[in-house]
């Protein structure tokens, strides 16, 4: 089982890192990769693959179903892990269209095609193969101070259409299995962070901007709550569910810890004045500017991890402040790609538009 993995998304931070790890871990496992190659996708996250004779991109839209059904029969693919997905509440709101095309539209299209191919093609054969679906916390909408972390079972109730548009993903998803039988297993993760994340989200940002002597822009008043995952700790949890999960049913995937958003960034920029020292703009904390608090903005996250943890004996290698410090140090010593990605991408305009300060 598992021989043959169509990884969608995988040019992106999650899935190029979910590439990585099957190559070290799984070395034998054939990899198609079907990428579009949108903002945040670059073949830059995918040089030096340990195993790239057993390694293929495909660029496509995973909204297109002949073609996915197409890689499904060439490539005898077994198990389909669904990363393609436009991820940035900000990016949400200032455009929601793309989130429901590449979202519900691409996930339906890629449902679809396993139907045909696995099921009406291959009557029978359903235990052979596995449709693995990542998803976010975002689902299951905010907490307050008191409330309990979200379990698998927690109502959905999304706040902001990226959310929105991942919460009926989820649910289209759920519904193949229960409709068509289709062999489906479901995973919402935390807040990710480490190697080859695009930096728009709050902690390559942070690092990117501190490195420059750009401000480094706090929502609000900075008292965000959120669960950091190391992506890495996340890739093994993947991978442990599309072997050992039960079908039909889904998994929270969480870091274990709940720190502020400020504290975060105090913690990013402490690590950078150790780390380098002599840099230009240290203390690095002096560049802290809060900004207009994002519209709709969820206080709290927090995941429950106990499932996960009983039923796969899966639990987070590291810790907030170890994955922090690696992940600082490989964005210091990456900075050929970090160039690449910003000259490639258009990111200084995203950046300059996104962020108004707050005059108070």
């Amino acid at each position: 089982m598992n021989k043959n993995v169509l990884v969608t998304g995988g040019a992106g931070f999650i899935g190029s890192n979910f590439i990585r790890y099957l190559q070290e871990n799984a070395p034998e496992t054939k990899i198609i990769n079907l990428d579009l190659l949108t903002y945040a996708g670059s073949l830059e996250n995918l040089k030096d693959l340990p195993a790239p004779k057993n390694y293929t991109f495909v660029k496509g839209d995973i909204c297109d179903q002949p073609l996915v059904e197409r890689l499904l029969r060439e490539n005898q693919i077994d198990t389909i892990v669904h990363f393609a997905a436009e991820s940035h509440v900000d990016r949400s709101l200032k455009g929601p269209g793309a989130f429901v095309q590449t979202n519900i539209v691409g996930t339906y299209a890629l449902l679809e095609a396993a139907r045909q191919v696995w099921l009406k093609e291959n009557p029978g054969s359903s235990d052979i193969y596995r449709f693995h679906h990542i998803s976010t916390d975002e689902v299951f909408g905010t907490l307050s101070p008191t409330d309990p972390a979200f379990e698998e079972c927690t109502p959905y109730a999304p706040n902001s259409p990226y959310a929105a548009s991942k919460a009926s993903s989820d649910h289209l998803v759920r519904s193949y299995a229960h409709s068509f039988g289709l062999p489906i297993t479901i995973s919402n993760c935390s807040n990710n962070y480490g190697p080859y994340q695009f930096p728009e989200k709050l902690i390559p940002l942070m690092i990117l901007n501190a490195l420059t002597g750009k401000p480094l822009p706090i929502y609000g008043d900075g008292m965000q709550i959120r669960d950091w995952l190391y992506v890495e700790d996340h890739c093994e949890a993947i991978w442990k569910i599309v072997h050992e999960g039960k079908l039909g049913e889904s998994y929270n995937i969480g870091g274990g810890n709940q720190p502020p958003n400020i504290e975060i960034v105090k913690t990013i920029c402490a690590i950078l004045d150790e780390l380098a020292p002599t840099a230009d703009h240290t203390p690095h904390e002096q560049l802290i500017t809060y900004v207009t608090d994002r519209p709709g903005h969820d206080r709290r996250y927090a995941m429950n991890i106990e499932k996960i943890s009983r039923e796969l004996d899966w639990q987070p290698k590291y810790d907030l402040k170890t994955g922090l410090h690696k992940t600082v140090k490989w964005y210091l010593e990456n900075i050929d790609w970090l160039n690449a990605i910003i000259e490639e991408k258009d990111y200084q305009n995203w950046v300059q538009i996104n962020y108004q300060r707050r005059d108070n």
